[in-house]
């Protein structure tokens, strides 16, 4: 039992250490910095919606049943983060009122703060994921991990480029999403503690998170591309959009979770 621990929180921590990933774009100056964060908000945005309907709602819809319950669920996701949205709205719009008398208010973009809860659920169940996998023997423990590692270094990148894009710093940046990809770490534990039960019960996360990876993809940042888009150059987002598809079907052809 000792060494079933020791793999699978060694497989999480590894697979949450590659959110500091995104520090290689440190090394990129400002101006290269900015035109490159489109391109990186548009990867996101095939990499969210791939990651929802080729790998999250496949599963669900294969293990829950009746097949509506995923659909609720689905929908459910996709309402949560629409309320949360508008609440960190009127929050911002409150303090900003709150602050204009006293000092300049910096915004932060709503749609930073909703890719922090996204991913961070998402890192919850792919921990949860990986401890149950090793609970089940050390082959299927090491494949999940290989494959929580393929798809997380594209997602992460992105990730810390949507942070960016919506004016957190740098550092502030890096910090919160290796701060939300030790969620995953959390989910390994409680499989770990509670077994294979815990499990079962991932599965019910997976079409929440995939409903709001569809909100955040499609009513947050898609917008911010379209609003920067110029006649000349609106096909390469597209293509990008289609790479990160592409990647996250990829992915899901060579993914460990057997049926």
């Amino acid at each position: 039992m000792s060494n079933i621990w020791l793999n699978a929180l060694m497989s999480t921590v590894i697979v949450s250490a590659i959110s500091l990933i995104g520090v290689s774009l440190f090394a990129l100056k400002s101006d290269k910095l900015q035109r490159s964060l489109l391109l990186l908000m548009s990867f996101s945005v095939g990499a969210m919606l791939g990651n929802a309907f080729f790998h999250l709602l496949p599963e669900a819809y294969f293990h829950l049943k009746p097949a509506n319950l995923t659909s609720w669920l689905i929908l459910g996701g996709f309402m949560v983060f629409f309320l949360v949205d508008q609440l960190l709205h009127s929050h911002q719009n409150s303090k900003a009122r709150d602050t204009t008398k006293m000092r300049p208010y910096k915004k932060v973009k709503t749609y930073g703060y909703l890719s922090l809860y996204a991913d961070g659920i998402h890192n919850f169940t792919d921990g949860i994921l990986i401890g149950a996998a090793w609970i089940f023997s050390p082959e299927l423990g090491f494949a999940t991990t290989v494959t929580v590692i393929l798809h997380e270094i594209p997602q992460e990148i992105s990730d810390f480029g949507i942070l960016l894009k919506a004016g957190f710093s740098k550092e502030k940046a890096l910090l919160y999403n290796f701060i939300v990809a030790t969620t995953a770490i959390l989910g390994t534990v409680l499989a770990l503690w509670i077994g294979h039960e815990l499990e079962h019960f991932s599965i019910y996360i997976l079409p929440i998170a995939g409903g709001g990876f569809i909100y955040l993809a499609t009513t947050s940042l898609l917008p911010e591309i379209l609003k920067n888009t110029k006649e000349n150059n609106w096909i390469v987002y597209i293509l990008i959009v289609l790479l990160g598809l592409c990647m996250m079907y990829y992915f899901s052809l060579h993914g460990s979770h057997q049926h």
